[in-house]
């Protein structure tokens, strides 16, 4: 039942995602101001959940090229993580999902032709099945479209989740996920804190207790995230956690009021049987 724990991680990161938009939504919080206070918070709840489960954080973890490899992974964080939630603040929180998941083609591809390990071709298949569905539902009128203001993620989506998904894949051979999670969103926190502290404006305790939630249930699935990397491998894990876009944009849908598009809508059926596929066959 290994596929369990993708599922949740996807549950988990659907119910942050939505309570990210309302927060910096209808809660009129900045994404500096939410990126000032979230790392923040993340570092805290990964180092109570370190400090129950006591992972192993040696120094041999840092050895070699382990180090350079820390580094890349905490600096591809950085960059994404600003511009989803610069994007975000701006965009439908669907569109952002959607997007979000065509990321996952170049892991795909890079992934099966680094690791013989991934070499699962009817995984792939389906991998790559659902992602086209993905760009499918955004065809219009003879080209890809998306918002203006989206491009910029999308670019960086393309280009930074397969090196990410790399770097994790040998890092966690030997790191723990909770391990990993605690080293980078520490260096998270103090970068983030460093930049954005001047932005960091009063919220009220209603809005700060939705922090700490959102902040508790992105953590958790990270971890679980980069459990199912370990042993599931990273593309059928991709293929599972594309659930979680499609989570989101029924909740968007449902909750939000943002608009049904009946294209995005196959998309995520396809992306569902895809699933179901993978785990039968």
């Amino acid at each position: 039942m290994s596929f369990i724990t993708p599922v949740v991680s996807a549950l988990l990161q659907a119910s942050s995602f939505t309570l990210d938009k309302v927060i910096m939504s209808a809660k009129k919080v900045t994404y500096k101001n939410y990126i000032g206070l979230s790392f923040p918070l993340i570092f805290i709840i990964n180092l109570i959940i370190f400090l129950i489960f006591r992972p192993e954080l040696s120094p041999r973890l840092f050895a070699g090229k382990f180090l350079f490899l820390v580094i890349l992974s905490i600096s591809l964080s950085i960059i994404i993580n600003l511009i989803f939630y610069k994007a975000l603040k701006s965009e439908k929180l669907n569109e952002i999902e959607m997007i979000s998941l065509l990321g996952s083609i170049p892991v795909i591809i890079l992934t099966s032709f680094i690791f013989e390990s991934e070499r699962n071709f009817m995984i792939i298949i389906l991998a790559l099945i659902s992602s086209s569905a993905i760009i499918w539902s955004h065809w219009r009128k003879d080209h890809f479209q998306i918002a203006k203001k989206t491009w910029a993620y999308l670019l960086a989506t393309l280009i930074i989740s397969p090196i990410g998904a790399i770097t994790s894949k040998i890092l966690l051979a030997e790191w723990n996920p909770m391990s990993l999670e605690l080293v980078r969103s520490f260096f998270l926190a103090v970068i983030f804190s460093m930049f954005f502290f001047k932005s960091i404006e009063k919220t009220g305790a209603k809005t700060f207790l939705l922090l700490v939630i959102t902040n508790i249930l992105t953590t958790i699935a990270w971890i679980l995230y980069y459990f199912s990397y370990k042993t599931n491998g990273v593309i059928e894990t991709v293929l599972i956690f594309s659930l979680q876009p499609m989570l989101v944009y029924l909740a968007s849908f449902i909750l939000l009021k943002e608009k049904f598009h009946m294209k995005k809508f196959i998309a995520f059926v396809i992306v569902l049987a895809s699933i179901t596929l993978s785990q039968i066959l």
